[in-house]
């Protein structure tokens, strides 16, 4: 038997709403015929945006999106996505699939995306191709609320009030496709261009600084002590790849073998963020610069057939328990981890919804983002876990739970977990330290008959979130059995 001792009289901070983010990227049919389909299509749209998608988007409380990448920011203007639509220009998509660009979906339309979700614009600006007035003219005719020639023209466009902007990042990935820079160039290059990300009328931008990629810390290290007075966040990628870069496997075809080395690899997410984090406090022991992990997921092979600049794969329960493990892991380290962003939202790597002209479907990462919806906001409680067997696959071995803890508002409790054990139910007791009974409990749980169990147009729900039964409770003290290769959300109302 496994204990999980969870200790609901002193938060340990508050899990920020917006470590559940997500990202859309200039990227295979991620925004065209995912997100965008325009106001003309027959597919269901309001203001030109896919209906379907906006609805499932905000049933997650989507709290933030980051537009137009990834690489392609690093090559985008915005100038370009200004005007009438068919007169814009039509450029070359370089880095995905050499495809033309056209522009239609531009500075307006994702504004306009995220006011239809009420969630927070996150806009990546471009450094490794564009010049410091550009980005300081993006600002201006975004957030001015005077009488500038930049305002005038936002309002000659179309919208009359500035937008509110709090999110704004001084490129992407500068240490490769933004620019190929040194650690020591690019903290140089970042304090000019932050210099003229400037704040209009009563908008405040959060400025984040182009970070590391997973386990280079030398990077961390340079940009904290070259610029970390300048910054408000520093960014960090990790992506879990089960192969290698040249063969990452299939998403769909794998053993499990595959999964276990996926789930390990996913697990060093914390690793990676503790040593980052480390390093941070260095210079910032308030813990005022957030970490901003605003690329994760799992990156495979693309479906056989497709473009492979597009990136396109299926999402099965693997991905399903990728996406826990790390939401748990940024849970834990919400003292520093503010904000995060899956890659992709639609049609694209670990993606939350895939289309295929009119038809759309749900993955089983989706589902896991609708369970852990609870996190967003809410109070951390610290959780021990006593007993936990190990999930073993040949000489290695990985625990066999993930999870973490907090209480929202209403004094609800709020517990996620993963087994990641394939075929090994575990029995767990979760005992709330310090005092009182446990209200009601009630359980979601995200699972399927196989691990390579995945939802397609034909089959949509294969892998979905049903009541998690078996609940029995005495007093502070709850028992469940979690099935194998399961997602579950365990609330214990207040």
């Amino acid at each position: 038997m496994t204990t999980i001792h969870i200790n609901t009289t002193t938060p340990k901070g508050t899990i920020s709403r917006h470590i559940y983010g997500h990202f859309a990227e200039h990227l295979g049919q991620c925004i065209y015929g995912g997100l965008w389909v325009g106001e003309d299509s027959p597919i269901p749209n309001t203001q030109g945006i896919r209906t379907a998608a906006l609805d499932a988007l905000r049933r997650i409380n989507i709290p933030n999106l980051r537009w137009p990448g990834g690489c392609f920011a690093d090559e985008y203007h915005w100038r370009d996505g200004l005007g009438p639509r068919n007169q814009r220009r039509r450029m070359v998509n370089s880095h995905w699939g050499g495809v033309v660009e056209d522009n239609s979906f531009g500075t307006h339309e994702f504004m306009q995306l995220c006011e239809l979700l009420d969630c927070e614009p996150y806009i990546a600006g471009n450094v490794g191709s564009g010049t410091v007035q550009e980005m300081q003219d993006w600002v201006e005719y975004l957030t001015c609320d005077g009488d500038s020639t930049l305002a005038r023209e936002r309002r000659a466009n179309g919208r009359q009030a500035p937008w509110r902007l709090k999110y704004f990042g001084v490129g992407n990935e500068n240490w490769g496709c933004g620019g190929n820079m040194t650690a020591s160039e690019y903290a140089t290059v970042y304090r000019r261009y932050q210099t003229y990300v400037r704040n209009y009328g009563e908008n405040q931008i959060y400025k984040v600084a182009c970070g590391s990629n997973d386990f280079r810390y030398e990077w961390t290290e340079t940009l904290m002590r070259e610029a970390g007075r300048h910054m408000h966040g520093l960014s960090l990628h990790y992506y879990t790849v089960t192969g290698t870069w040249a063969e990452k496997g299939s998403a769909t075809h794998f053993v499990e073998q595959d999964w276990f080395t996926t789930l390990q690899k996913a697990l060093r997410m914390d690793e990676i963020v503790r040593q980052h984090g480390a390093i941070m406090d260095k210079y910032d022991p308030e813990k005022k610069v957030g970490l901003i992990v605003d690329e994760w997921g799992t990156w495979f092979d693309v479906e056989p057939g497709t473009n492979p600049g597009f990136l396109y794969q299926q999402n099965t329960l693997r991905d399903a328990l990728v996406a826990g493990v790390t939401l748990n892991i940024f849970n834990q380290h919400c003292d520093r981890v503010h904000m995060a962003n899956l890659a992709q939202t639609v049609n694209v790597l670990q993606a939350l919804l895939l289309t295929d002209g009119e038809e759309f479907l749900l993955t089983p990462t989706y589902h896991v983002f609708d369970l852990y919806k609870v996190h967003q906001d809410a109070n951390r409680l610290e959780t021990m876990v006593e007993g936990d067997a190990a999930y073993t696959h040949g000489d290695a071995a990985i625990p066999q739970l993930s999870v973490s803890a907090s209480r929202a508002t209403d004094g609800t409790v709020n517990v996620t977990l993963c087994n990641l054990a394939p075929a090994n139910d575990v029995p767990v007791t979760l005992r709330l330290a310090g005092g009182g009974a446990a209200g009601s409990v009630s359980g979601r749980l995200v699972t399927a008959p196989t691990m390579q169990s995945h939802n397609t147009f034909a089959e949509p729900n294969q892998v979905t979130a049903s009541s998690l039964t078996g609940l029995t409770q005495q007093e502070d003290t709850i028992v469940v059995t979690l099935p194998a290769k399961s997602v579950a959300l365990v609330s214990i109302a207040g």
